[in-house]
Order: structure tokens, then sequence, then C-alpha cells
């Protein structure tokens, strides 16, 4: 019986190694996506070919790296692994985002034309709950939706095709970073309360007439719980990784936008902190130390790069909006 008692211990053992080892592996995160462009046969850039191409790749690295997409899987060890769905929901916010852009902006001359139905229909399956696992599956309607961006991307690159377009200009170029100063502030708030913080309420500020349907507390005190520390860090990190990918595809596709409002430094500053927001995490664990304590709050570094970014993204907003 003593015998049969530690076999199965034994195994038991073995097991949650393996399934330990398994939850490591899946836990790597990506490396950033270098942008890749095209040309047509007079050697003259394609348009909009980099930036449809860096949200493809995004998808498909999130998809086929080890593990595959792990938000909605209910086996273990993936089951029991939060860090990395955490990772995979920061970034699909931030394509979704940009497929929105595209279908709304990017693909459009003005308000009057109509969207491109292959980026509507892409957007559409984007949108489907991250944790579906049952029909239809997270993973199925993703690849769908690469299937309809792959073919948006061929006919913008088709010289002879006029039915689709991509528009690389100022003002389409500041509506998507309207969306990504949304993200990252929010970002960093979700962050910065990793501490707990007294908030003053600033809904109404700047406007004096300004009205709100209920009554708002003047301040509030806001703490992420101790249980989600670790999944706003890694939200965040996702979030970023996938940014990052797309600010380098736009710098290529935006270049001569950019060029003419001498704004190329401004999206290299961008870049340059959200490859910050990248750097290996040597702790095992995500740290929230307060303070000056001895102790490292990872959150906060988390935030510092994310507000740093923010702010070069209101710089760069403002250049484009000038004549």
């Amino acid at each position: 019986m003593q015998v049969t008692r530690n076999k199965i211990l034994g195994v038991v053992g073995v097991l949650f190694l393996v399934l330990y080892i398994i939850s490591v592996w899946w836990s790597i995160e990506p490396d950033p996506i270098k942008p890749v462009s095209a040309q047509t046969d007079n050697s003259k850039k394609i348009i909009g070919y980099s930036t449809t191409s860096s949200l493809i790749l995004t998808m498909e690295t999130l998809l086929d790296k080890p593990g595959g997409w792990l938000s909605n899987d209910v086996m273990p060890p993936s089951l029991m692994m939060d860090n990395m769905p955490a990772f995979e929901f920061g970034a699909l916010e931030q394509v979704r985002d940009l497929a929105l852009i595209m279908r709304k902006e990017f693909s459009r001359s003005q308000s009057q034309s109509t969207a491109d139905n292959d980026l509507l229909a892409a957007h559409s399956k984007l949108n489907i709950e991250n944790t579906s696992w049952l029909v239809p599956s997270a993973e199925g309607e993703y690849r769908e939706a690469i299937k309809l961006l792959k073919l948006y991307r061929a006919k913008i690159s088709d010289a002879n095709n006029n039915n689709a377009q991509f528009y690389a200009r100022a003002d389409n170029l500041n509506e998507w970073l309207k969306e990504v100063q949304k993200r990252l502030g929010s970002m960093s708030q979700r962050l910065s309360a990793s501490v707990g913080q007294d908030r003053l309420n600033t809904d109404l500020a700047g406007d004096s007439s300004a009205r709100q349907s209920t009554p708002g507390l003047s301040s509030s005190e806001i703490k992420t719980s101790w249980w989600e520390i670790d999944d706003v860090f890694y939200e965040s990190r996702g979030s970023a990784w996938a940014l990052l990918n797309f600010m380098r595809a736009i710098e290529v596709d935006f270049a001569d936008v950019l060029e003419k409002k001498n704004a190329e430094v401004s999206l290299r500053q961008i870049i340059r902190e959200l490859e910050a927001t990248q750097q290996t995490v040597w702790s095992p664990i995500v740290l929230n130390g307060n303070g000056f304590g001895l102790v490292a709050n990872h959150s906060l570094v988390m935030a510092n790069y994310i507000s740093r970014a923010n702010a070069a993204v209101i710089d760069l907003t403002n250049l484009l909006s000038q004549g």
C-alpha cells in the first residue's frame, strides 16, 4: 500500500514538473517585429504595405508562438497561467484599435467614401471575445481576419486595382494617435495604482459649463488588487509590444508626412520608450514595492516608460496638427 502511494506521489510530482516547464516555455514573450516594405515594378514604395503587414505579423506571432493562443485554453497548464493571456489581451486591444482606424481612416479618402469590405469583415472578426473556445473559436476568427487583411494588402499592392487604397496623410495618422493616447493614458493610470493613490476628480476640469449624469466624488482612493498587479503589468507589456510593432511600420509608410512636418525625431522617441518596456524582467515575480522602499516596483517602472511614450505621442500629434 505504501509503495503504491509513493508511486502515485511520484507520478504527480513528475506531472507537475512537466507542466511547470511547459508553462515557463509558453510564457516566453515574442520579440518585437521588424517592419517590412515592398515596391512596385517601377521601384515605387507601396504605401500601406508596411502597416498592413505589421498588423498581420503581430496577429500571426500571437497565434503561432509556443503554446499558441492561450487566452481561451481550458486545460492545464495554460488554464493556470495568467501572464501570457494578459499579454495577448493587451496586444489584441492595440490590434483592434489599428484595424478600426484602417477601416475608418487609412483606407478612406473622405467621410463620404465607403469602407473597404475586407477591412470591415476583418475588424468584425478581430472583435470576437478573446476567451471564446467553442464555435466560433477565437483562433479561428483571428486567422480568418488575417486572410482578409492579406486580401486587402494584395489589393493595395496591385497598381492596376483602384478599388482599395491606403492614404498616408497627417490627419489620418492623427486619428490613430488619438486612440493611442487613450490607451497609453489608461495603462499608465492602472500601473500607477499598484501602490494606491488618492486621486482628485478632474472629469469636468477646463469647462465651467460641463455637467455629468450623476454626481461624482471630489477624490477617491484607487488601488489595484494584489491579485491583479501582474495581470495589469503584462497586459501593458503586451500592448506596448504591439504598439512598438505598429510604430515601426508607421515610420515607413508615413515617412514623407513625418519629414514634411519635421516629426521623425518625435516618432523615434516614442519607439525608444516602447523598446524600453520590452526589457527582460529578471525577477520571477512582479514586485510591488512602495515608494522609495527596499523592494522594486515593476509597475511604476513600466508606468514611467508608458507615460514618457504618451508624452511623445502628444508632441507628435501637435506637430502633425500644425500647418
